[in-house]
């Protein structure tokens, strides 16, 4: 009797969170998934038209464009975000007042990403932006940053290396805080450098850490849009034109909404492709320990 009051209030406790996930993820994806099969703009009765939305989205040139962006933009992002966080959250753990600087980093992650991409238009600004000043000042000649296209996905790439590297320093803070000091007094007693230390004791043991890192990088890295949105309104040109971009054009400003549920579920399945591979590699090189 007991046991079934717990489990009562157990459920009553994750009610809100699964309404939530019924009403804002899980029917929303299944509704998409019904409109990547019809022909409709949104108004009046929707087609069914079978597989042609995805026809059209593989024979759309746009389509491919974006999906190059997105991927440029994720061999930038993603190694480049978890060195830096690694190194800024090893720094971190040996300093004293590592609150306060943890505070300081983690600070651009709360703040509204539309807010951090006004304020980069002004730094990253090719005629009077801070960081060309900066440049010049040492007798480089900046880049239009926004505006040339060979530019325009390293400089979002920037942009989102900077905005997220305060939560993957916090989540590696997090994983070396959990590794036992027992391992680095071994280590000292045998005579091992602190490079040592760093490539066969904290890697190591970080590797579900970085697993954990890599996994969700590599998700939002797919999800980028307000960035481009926002700065550069996916320009100039398309180079700034994201998978995500290209789904909002094809629902909200060419009123395509099967045609955008198709692409949605194109970018859904190679996310869900691309977390199985690294699941199914993570034997090879992740290790939980003892």
């Amino acid at each position: 009797m007991q046991k079934k009051h717990q489990a009562l209030w157990g459920y009553l406790f994750i009610s809100p969170q699964f309404l939530g996930l019924l009403c804002f993820s899980l029917l929303p994806l299944l509704y998409a998934f019904y409109l990547s099969f019809v022909n409709w703009d949104g108004f009046g009765v929707p087609l069914f038209v079978g597989l042609d939305n995805f026809r059209g989205q593989l024979s759309d040139p746009d389509f491919w464009k974006a999906l190059f962006n997105t991927m440029y933009y994720m061999v930038l992002v993603i190694p480049a975000g978890i060195v830096l966080a690694l190194l800024v959250a090893i720094v971190l753990n040996k300093v004293k007042g590592k609150e306060i600087y943890r505070l300081f980093f983690f600070m651009p992650v709360v703040t509204s990403s539309v807010s951090v991409g006004v304020i980069w238009m002004w730094i990253l600004n090719g005629e009077f932006g801070i960081l060309n000043h900066l440049l010049r000042a040492i007798g480089i000649t900046g880049p239009m940053w926004l505006t040339d296209t060979q530019w325009v996905i390293p400089s979002i790439a920037l942009l989102s290396i900077w905005l997220g590297l305060g939560y993957n320093m916090v989540i590696f803070l997090a994983g070396l805080q959990g590794i036992s000091k027992s391992y680095y007094e071994a280590a000292e007693i045998d005579g091992a450098s602190k490079l040592q230390q760093l490539r066969y004791i904290t890697l190591p043991l970080l590797s579900p850490t970085t697993f954990f890192v890599t996994i969700m990088m590599v998700i939002s890295s797919f999800q980028v849009f307000d960035q481009a949105f926002v700065m550069t309104n996916g320009g100039p040109a398309k180079a700034s034109y994201t998978l995500v971009y290209h789904i909002y054009d094809q629902a909200f400003i060419d009123f395509t909404m099967g045609e955008s549920a198709a692409a949605a579920m194109i970018l859904f399945a190679i996310i869900l492709v691309f977390t199985l591979l690294q699941f199914k590699m993570q034997k090879r090189w992740v290790h939980y320990g003892d």
